[in-house]
């Protein structure tokens, strides 16, 4: 994933601030690990942030939204405005490496390839990892998970269940 820091300072503190605002539905991940976090900017009359949610109904935007106005009023900007955008659509090409690791060491199976749409040879999934074994005898249950942009799977040779983070 290509960096959208800004170059601009001011504006790269606000991004800095909002960057480590935990989703609410895998805390060990930040908005900036899942690639929801767009843009960050100041202007005259306050700041401006832009995070494009995993799914257009996700019922994690609000809590993004409250966390990263609050993170902000708290380090002292007064007028903050959190915007959505659902264009260009999110992708999980957008999470960072980082992120990923972290999915994986909470017990997620992180994406495993890339998203469609890319230009090249289209990889087919083979298999999904566990994240708890390694071994790649495992199988979905059910197409959701925990959460809607997560699959069920359970593992053939530990036996356990587990989220998958599904490449979109």
């Amino acid at each position: 994933m290509t960096s959208l820091r800004p170059r601009d300072p001011e504006a790269a503190r606000v991004w800095d601030i909002a960057a480590q605002v935990p989703d609410p539905e895998v805390p060990v991940l930040t908005i900036e690990d899942l690639g929801v976090l767009r843009s960050a900017a100041v202007g005259s009359d306050g700041v401006r942030v832009v995070l494009t949610p995993t799914y257009s109904g996700c019922p994690a935007l609000d809590q993004m939204r409250d966390d990263v106005t609050a993170r902000l009023r708290e380090a002292g900007y007064g007028r903050v405005e959190v915007d959505t955008t659902l264009s260009p659509a999110w992708t999980t090409d957008w999470m960072t490496e980082t992120g990923k690791q972290k999915l994986e060491a909470y017990g997620i199976a992180p994406p495993n390839f890339r998203a469609a749409g890319r230009q090249g040879p289209v990889l087919v999934q083979m298999a999904v990892k566990c994240p708890r074994c390694h071994s790649i005898r495992t199988r979905e249950i059910a197409r959701f998970g925990s959460t809607s942009c997560k699959a069920l799977y359970e593992c053939s040779d530990c036996l356990e269940p587990f989220d998958y983070f599904k490449v979109h």
